[in-house]
């Protein structure tokens, strides 16, 4: 059995959100074993980001002013996103997303904020918190190659984490079948 086969992701972390009209900010801080340089790098690397992020960039993110074609899994379409912030490799910001590495232990505390629809928000926190444990492998030698979007939903204990974080943000959870994304 692969490593990929392997993989379930833990339950929910403490996650919060900041909820400021139909676009809520979702913030979840996950501490891993490596150093914020090499973190900055899976970050802003398109070749990197494509191993782990739920979506594809066609430039490096690492410099301020730097517009890239972003592109959501399962998204037909890229958009424009403009680097507002890059200071490496401590804070980089882009479209709705921010993230902030702190030295800590011998690690990073990664923190994202990323603004989504707050009907979603929940969707997000798992989809994130499946794509910050492939990161985690990557950047440990042990890459499962990149779950995002639907293939995510079908991941075992998805729906489990959309569960539990719906519930820790005080919301219901949008309801899907893994089975119908399997028909589309």
């Amino acid at each position: 059995m692969s490593d990929r086969e392997q993989y379930t992701p833990g339950p929910a972390r403490a996650a919060q959100v900041q909820k400021e009209g139909e676009k809520w900010t979702l913030i979840l801080v996950r501490e891993l074993r490596h150093s914020p340089e090499k973190v900055w790098r899976a970050l802003t690397d398109p070749a990197e980001l494509r191993e782990w992020a739920p979506f594809e960039v066609d430039q490096n993110l690492g410099a301020a002013g730097t517009t890239a074609n972003l592109t959501w899994v399962g998204t037909p379409t890229s958009f424009e996103a403009a680097v507002t912030r890059a200071e490496a490799p401590e804070v980089l910001e882009y479209d709705d997303i921010r993230w902030q590495l702190e030295a800590s232990g011998g690690g990073t505390r990664l923190t994202l904020w990323h603004k989504i629809d707050r009907r979603f928000i929940s969707w997000g926190a798992a989809g994130w918190h499946i794509s910050l444990d492939v990161l985690d492998r990557l950047l440990s030698g042990n890459p499962i190659g990149r779950v995002a979007g639907a293939e995510a939903m079908k991941f075992s204990g998805w729906q489990q984490l959309n569960a539990e974080y719906a519930e820790q943000f005080g919301i219901e959870a949008p309801s899907w079948s893994p089975k119908s994304a399997q028909h589309s």
